[in-house]
């Protein structure tokens, strides 16, 4: 297991190491950089001004040749200045990222302790009333587009009932009800964009592992329904569901950076947008890499969440 888990770190640094050098060579393939930017909101600078700024800050390399000076500069933990905030981008990312993890992390629960339950009735009862209005719940929360949604509970719960606030970040030390309150529709609006799509994979995992052999074996031996269905159908119907709510960690960072423009909710996908409109390039290019990396973690994750589902399962 060690060596598995040794091995597949050792393949996200490649995967991030390439990335990096994807990402920077898009962003650095921009038109504009920084320095003319500088230009256009400052008269005074001439030509020959921007030309020696370039020179200074090494914009006038070779694109490899920038790389490797940051990549290098990145490896002794300096990953550059935020153009936008003036400050090193870990001290702008680091706080924004755990804010995007609660809001994920607390997204992801809830979506999963709803779907469970609601995916195990519609399987256990397949075409009946129940199933039925939770493939209908389903439907409807998968056709739902984020941002819509967004509005939606905005107007019903900000504007009509005047019971949270629309948006933004609580005040510096604000208590925890204000914490709260800023969280509950960010929250509402992903887990209800999430919840749907894992209702239909936990629903047809549940129904798959009911026809199995060792299900029937399990009744005719004298089990109780609970037994069975903890014992012997969950364990076995959860691989893919893990796979699923996996690789949706990664996606609700695309997600997130909507879900947090229409709230203004600082975190990563927020500060990813603002950085790419504003051509912060070390804040966007550390951002993604981040992205990058949690959704590689979560992978592994996955993975070894797998040998304690189904034990026939092994790295070794």
């Amino acid at each position: 297991m060690l060596a598995y888990i040794i091995q597949r770190l050792a393949e996200s640094a490649l995967v991030l190491l390439i990335m990096s050098f994807v990402v920077y060579g898009l962003i650095g393939l921009m038109p504009g950089d920084p320095i003319d930017i500088m230009i256009s909101a400052n008269p005074d600078l001439t030509p020959a001004d921007g030309a020696r700024l370039r020179a200074l800050y090494g914009l006038d390399r070779p694109i490899g040749e920038r790389y490797l000076n940051w990549l290098g500069a990145a490896l002794q933990g300096d990953f550059g200045y935020s153009r936008l905030h003036t400050r090193p981008v870990l001290e702008i990312l680091m706080p924004r990222l755990g804010n995007t993890v609660i809001l994920m992390g607390i997204s992801l629960l809830l979506a999963f302790a709803l779907a469970l339950p609601a995916g195990i009735i519609a399987a256990m009862r397949p075409r009946g009333v129940a199933d039925a209005a939770i493939n209908l719940f389903a439907f409807a929360g998968i056709s739902v587009p984020p941002f819509w949604l967004a509005i939606l509970l905005i107007i019903l719960f900000a504007v009509v009932l005047g019971w949270l606030p629309a948006g933004g970040m609580p005040a510096t030390g604000a208590g925890a009800w204000a914490q709260v309150e800023h969280l509950i529709l960010p929250v509402a609006t992903l887990t209800i964009a999430t919840v749907a799509g894992v209702i239909r994979f936990v629903r047809a995992s549940v129904m798959e592992a009911l026809r199995q052999d060792y299900v029937r074996t399990a009744r005719a031996k004298g089990l109780g329904e609970r037994q069975v269905m903890l014992g012997h159908v969950l364990r076995n119907a959860m691989i893919p569901v893990v796979t699923i709510m996996a690789l949706n960690f990664g996606a609700l960072f695309s997600g997130a950076l909507i879900t947090e423009t229409m709230f203004g909710y600082l975190g990563m996908g927020k500060t990813i947008y603002d950085a790419i409109l504003g051509n912060d390039f070390n804040l966007a290019l550390v951002g993604l890499l981040l992205a990058t990396l949690t959704t590689l973690l979560a992978n592994l994750a996955a993975d070894l969440c797998y040998t304690w589902l189904d034990p026939r399962i092994t790295y070794e």
